[in-house]
């Protein structure tokens, strides 16, 4: 079997900005006393997944799939604000909604762009 390398760095990317979102996520108190290291980190790993994790035949199914994690997790963040006074768990899960937010909205922006620029056949 012959392997591409064509999405490697953007595969080793998406795993280790995954791992490390649900890392800093479960180990931060919160999202705002993080530190700008953290979220520049976890923007910047979000542009290489974008640029080199998806090639014209899966950036679909990539967006799909994004685009519905990041709604989830826009949307989920909000209620536990409230619910997370006091309550590590739920504290630690909007950590998490937040950190994957950090990594998939920059992703998810580069492939949208790259998609339309492609059928713009620009």
């Amino acid at each position: 079997m012959v392997r591409s390398k064509e999405n490697l760095v953007g595969a080793y990317a998406f795993l280790i900005g995954v791992v490390l979102a649900v890392i800093f996520g479960l180990f931060n108190e919160s999202l705002e006393q993080a530190g700008g290291l953290f979220y520049s980190a976890l923007v910047l790993i979000g542009l290489v997944v974008g640029f080199m994790n998806t090639s014209d035949r899966d950036s679909g199914t990539f967006l799909l799939a994004s685009v519905s994690l990041v709604i989830v997790a826009a949307l989920g963040m909000e209620p536990l604000k409230y619910i997370a006074l006091n309550n590590l768990v739920v504290d630690s899960l909007r950590n998490v909604l937040g950190s994957l937010l950090l990594l998939f909205v920059p992703a998810t922006i580069i492939v949208a762009l790259k998609s339309v620029f492609a059928m713009a056949k620009i």
